[in-house]
């Protein structure tokens, strides 16, 4: 029988080949999370619709063939449907049952992963911190007073603690690598289109909100994005054509890169010394590895039209989310169903006109040429990832007296993220630096639209150098 420490030592590749070796069942895999589950999530609250019978519902219809056969696995709740389970958005009001999977969905299951659960997220996403009034609030494993990050915290708490390898994540303002950076794991997000969001929705944000994953290692993330990233008939866009297998990459250092470095926030923000050290750490790391690193920055600023425009169609997109629901419901969008923060966040969206919303598509779009241009003399962008180490809990005030700072709070700490999300160029944050309070700091890397596969060839490369695999928090280890 296979022990927990040997569970925790694997990633999802790993557990999957013991699936595929016959030395563990799948029914065993499973067992192991959902005890890891029942011990750990009543700390950290990831989880927050267990899906146990299901999985093992699951597990008894089959799940020998895929790639990860056998590997528990989790859902953000958040756009990824399952059919008959709730989906809630972090909001009551907003929940519905939906009656089918999503194209995402089905993918993992046919790749052989267990989805044993969906895990918290702020309301409507539209938080960099994960906590709502429905579910409460997520604790980082590496500091159970500290924040797991947000959108996508459920998710990289999960992992971080491991209960399971590797979990759903979604980033439409830095909610893949906001959390990844704070608990300490690898964290990719997507190109615009790159990984469908069918079959019920053809974008979300103008395509800056992009689903994938947050994981242990790296090559996990790239053969899940062999799974995921197959474009789906109906898609309103499709992101350049990806290499034959992301997996097969990543064994292969990539060739000698040029890169920029940049530690100024776009909105002029102060940069926490701990995430200056981190990205300079690891600008020192690209070099030894025969890379070239160079100061420049792109030079767009959040204050000069693009946070406007951003916040813009964040807003728009959201409210018209919640319009959605309240036409299905017959009844009109009420604000006493929010959190006064979030609506805050909804009203940009409820305000802006439609010459507005036009105008702010097209500032986007001029910021998306910019960093073409930009790519033309760098093959990637390295920045910290967030402007602060993992905030306390109490940081975070979502009441009627935090909701008129709220915005500026939400970009002073993920002011480096929205960039990627806005140009639609993947970008992932690397887990190479702890700072003094054992806290862990991320390293971030955009590259230019399409271009996964340098990432990933990087991101291994630098994990190989500099592994990140067995610092495992405490709350992890308890046996």
């Amino acid at each position: 029988m296979l022990q927990e420490n040997e569970y925790v030592s694997r990633d999802a590749l790993g557990l999957a080949e013991l699936v595929r070796t016959k030395r563990v069942k799948p029914e065993e895999l499973l067992e192991i999370a959902v005890r890891r589950a029942e011990r750990i999530n009543p700390v950290v609250n990831a989880i927050v619709t267990p899906m146990y019978d299901l999985a093992r519902r699951q597990i008894s219809e089959g799940v020998d063939d895929g790639m990860f056969a056998g590997v528990p696995f989790l859902l953000k709740d958040l756009r990824a449907s399952y059919k008959g389970v709730p989906s809630t958005a972090g909001n009551a009001w907003m929940t519905s049952t939906p009656d089918f999977d999503s194209e995402v969905t089905l993918r993992f299951k046919q790749a052989g992963l267990v989805i044993m659960g969906k895990t918290n997220v702020p309301e409507m996403g539209l938080a960099i911190d994960t906590q709502n009034s429905v579910f409460g609030a997520t604790r980082n494993p590496w500091n159970l007073e500290r924040s797991a990050g947000g959108s996508s915290g459920g998710s990289a708490a999960a992992v971080a603690s491991r209960i399971v390898p590797a979990a759903h994540a979604s980033d439409g303002g830095g909610s893949t690598r906001v959390p990844s950076s704070n608990c300490g794991l690898f964290g990719l997000k997507t190109s615009r289109g790159r990984v469908t969001y069918g079959p019920d929705v053809g974008e979300e944000l103008i395509g800056m909100s992009t689903q994938h994953a947050c994981t242990l290692s790296v090559r996990d993330s790239a053969a899940l994005l062999d799974i995921d990233s197959v474009p789906d008939y109906g898609d309103p866009y499709w992101a350049p054509p990806a290499p034959e297998s992301y997996l097969a990459l990543v064994n292969t250092d990539p060739r000698p890169l040029r890169i920029a470095l940049s530690t100024r926030a776009p909105n002029g923000v102060p940069v926490h010394s701990d995430c200056v050290t981190a990205a300079h750490k690891t600008a020192k790391l690209c070099e030894s590895l025969g890379h070239t690193i160079e100061e420049a920055d792109p030079g767009i600023d959040w204050n000069d039209g693009y946070g406007d425009a951003f916040n813009i169609i964040f807003g728009v997109g959201m409210y018209a989310n919640v319009q959605a629901k309240a036409r299905l419901k017959g009844v009109r969008v009420s604000e006493k169903k929010f959190l006064p923060a979030i609506w805050k966040f909804l009203e940009i969206g409820r305000a802006t006109t439609s010459a507005d919303y036009y105008l702010a598509v097209k500032h986007l779009h001029s910021v998306s040429r910019h960093m073409a241009r930009f790519h033309e003399t760098f093959d990637a962008l390295l920045t910290p990832t967030l402007s602060t180490p993992p905030l306390p809990l109490t940081d975070f005030d979502y009441s009627e007296r935090g909701a008129d700072r709220y915005l500026f709070h939400f970009w002073s700490i993920a002011a480096f993220m929205p960039l990627a999300n806005a140009s639609g160029q993947p970008a992932m944050t690397v887990p190479l630096h702890w700072n003094d309070e054992g806290l862990p700091i991320g390293s971030q890397f955009i590259a230019r639209f399409g271009a996964e596969d340098l990432l990933l060839q990087l991101g291994a490369q630098l994990e190989r150098a500099t592994p990140w695999f067995n610092r495992i928090p405490a709350i992890a280890k308890l046996l």
